[in-house]
């Protein structure tokens, strides 16, 4: 049995299913991993797990696509883990800035609200 043959095979399915590009179904991709270990977890998504885990299953994404090509696609690949990583990354850094500037105190004379 060939793992990487029929995982290759099933996410050609999914493409020709959805008629999704590659590079949108990588964008799509991360963005559900990223909620689903949300709500899986319960990790808030300014906490690092829920990133870790989109970045472990891209990285599992990546070995068997080389698994099954027999070589490393450079291009395909840096690209691919653009797209999946690019918005759950960008969500995990402006939550990060967001909760320590709520833990900040107000400026006296300054105060939201």
């Amino acid at each position: 049995m060939d793992i990487a043959a029929l995982y290759a095979d099933l996410i050609h399915q999914i493409g020709d299913g959805t008629g999704m590009a590659d590079s949108l179904l990588h964008v799509h991709a991360g963005m559900a991993v990223l909620l689903a270990t949300r709500v899986i977890t319960g990790y808030r998504l300014s906490t690092p797990v829920p990133l870790l885990v989109v970045m472990l299953a891209e990285l599992c994404n990546e070995v068997l696509d080389r698994i099954h090509w027999d070589s490393w696609r450079w291009a395909d690949t840096s690209l691919d883990i653009v797209n999946t990583l690019f918005w759950p990354a960008m969500l995990f850094v402006g939550l990060r800035v967001r909760d320590r500037l709520d833990r900040k105190p107000a400026v006296e004379g300054n105060a939201a609200g």
